[in-house]
């Protein structure tokens, strides 16, 4: 066989094994496209969700369940007016959260987190043994303090706390897929801001 013959078996034989190999390193060099969409998951009622929507939702109640902890604490105290008003604003905002969210988990087939209230649906105080999130000296600290030192305490750490779930809001908004689950991060992160400076104004008096 000549040298150009020989050339020519050598090339076809290349591009043979190319032709061959094409799939197999298309599907490798593919792998982080495939890997969004496989992610996903339509649960039952077709909600559609991924793994960062669960984190949020299994890492969100139990916050929210300390702050209402927080909240409980000031139940029966003599607190100025705006701090009631605030207390009651917490409430009234991060109770129906959270029941929202285990209506999520529950249709995803996912686990409800306990909380440091027990039951993320308990409105009931189970008695001071820590919140799920917080330091149990912070609260014991909290719970003995009195009057102005007392609503000075609960602000700082409320406002520590608002801190985290904005921390937790933003990674939702990054990489959740649920849109309800997105909106609710969006929504607490705008609410949560606006609290903080707030509490902030409060501090200083």
């Amino acid at each position: 066989m000549s040298a150009p013959t020989h050339a020519r078996a050598r090339r076809a034989t290349a591009a043979a094994l190319l032709t061959t190999l094409a799939p197999a390193l298309t599907a490798c060099g593919g792998g982080d496209e495939s890997d969004e969409p496989a992610a996903r998951q339509t649960a039952a009622n077709g909600d559609v969700y991924n793994a960062a929507d669960v984190e949020f939702a299994t890492e969100m109640i139990p916050h929210h369940a300390d702050a209402l902890v927080m909240v409980d604490m000031t139940q029966g105290r003599d607190l100025s007016p705006e701090m009631v008003e605030l207390t009651e604003a917490v409430r009234a905002a991060q109770a129906p959260e959270i029941e929202t969210m285990v209506d999520w988990l529950t249709a995803w087939g996912e686990e409800v987190p306990e909380t440091s209230r027990d039951h993320a649906n308990s409105h009931d105080m189970d008695g001071m043994e820590g919140g799920m999130g917080m330091d149990p000296d912070d609260l014991a600290a909290l719970e003995d303090a009195e009057g102005s030192a007392f609503e000075s305490m609960w602000l700082d750490m409320m406002v520590e706390h608002h801190e985290g779930a904005i921390d937790m809001a933003r990674v939702e908004q990054a990489d959740g897929a649920f849109p309800d689950a997105v909106a609710l991060a969006e929504s607490i992160e705008e609410s949560q801001t606006a609290e903080i400076e707030h509490m902030k104004e409060m501090a200083a008096g």
